[in-house]
């Protein structure tokens, strides 16, 4: 039996400035450690029915045990957007069959667990109302209205995460009203 360990092997993701124009590529560690502003696709599913589906954070991630959108992940060096939407929802959600809209870019900085977060999100509506099998970074998920949303994020802020309120703050200011 070879005791070959293999290496880990960092994701490389572009740093880029506030108008998404490229810069240079680093380890995503790196890109944490120091606060370099890099890509992140972000997704918000949305069922035939109109209900935004939400996934509650795994303990172990940021915005643990609280509701987000149910995709989100960093755009790897040389992948389109559409690619990396399709990658990150296969990921989180096993699911690959399904309609998207993009809606909009905004810059969202924070500390936690010890990095600097400083993302440029990618948001896009994806469509579909397939079962739904879950990755590590989520605990569970369940559908809403958009009415219940906006009466929870008045009512019961903590349920959601930061990014989530930053999200509707930023694309869905509609529900903040």
């Amino acid at each position: 039996m070879n005791n070959i360990k293999t290496a880990y092997v960092s994701e490389i993701v572009d740093v880029v400035d506030t108008k998404n124009k490229f810069l240079f590529s680093v380890e995503k560690q790196e890109a944490h450690k120091k606060g370099l502003l890099h890509r992140t696709i972000l997704a918000q599913l949305i069922n035939s029915k109109g209900e935004w589906v939400l996934v509650k954070q795994s303990s172990d991630r940021q915005d643990a045990g609280q509701y987000v959108m149910p995709v989100g992940g960093h755009i790897r060096v040389g992948e389109s957007e559409v690619d990396a939407l399709q990658r990150e929802t296969l990921e989180e959600l096993g699911i690959n069959d399904f309609q998207h809209k993009f809606i909009g870019r905004g810059i969202f900085n924070r500390r936690i667990l010890g990095r600097h977060e400083n993302h440029h999100f990618i948001l896009y509506e994806i469509y579909s109302d397939k079962k739904l099998k879950l990755g590590s970074e989520a605990e569970s998920y369940k559908s809403f209205t958009k009415a219940e949303i906006k009466r929870l994020l008045k009512n019961e802020p903590r349920l959601f995460g930061k990014a989530f309120h930053f999200g509707i703050k930023t694309f869905y200011p509609a529900l903040l009203e």
